[in-house]
């Protein structure tokens, strides 16, 4: 796999108080065993990746910023390796795609139950028509 393609650089992070407020009230949601995404697909614009991704675990499930951090880190590491599917369907419909993606289970599960879910998202957000 080229080192380019399974990076997650920081024009890749969805940030900004305008660009996440618009996702958060126009984007529509997806509820998924753990996880709850927020997506918003436009067409695409010269100078941003195909996708943005925002990623969260609230505070009150994880009051432990060690814990917050881990489950971060495994969602994160989930995305960098599986990304590259949507990435080329966006690409090839002339779309891009903002995407929030919140923890929503109360527990810490291992890896493999992250990455699952993941590729999960990656497939339901690729698979959609617009």
């Amino acid at each position: 796999m080229n080192k380019r393609l399974a990076s997650f650089s920081k024009s890749e992070r969805l940030c900004g108080v305008k660009t996440v407020s618009e996702l958060f009230e126009a984007g529509r949601t997806l509820t998924i065993p753990h996880l709850r995404i927020i997506y918003r697909i436009t067409p695409a614009t010269v100078g941003l990746p195909p996708a943005r991704v925002l990623i969260t675990v609230p505070k009150r499930h994880f009051k432990r910023a060690v814990d917050r951090n881990l489950i971060r880190r495994r969602i994160r590491e989930a995305w960098r390796i599986n990304k590259e599917p949507l990435l080329d369907v966006l690409r090839q419909k002339g779309r891009h795609a903002d995407i929030a993606i919140i923890w929503n289970d109360t527990e810490i599960k291992p890896y493999d139950v992250t990455e699952k879910a993941i590729k999960v998202v990656i497939a339901r957000v690729a698979g959609l028509k617009y």
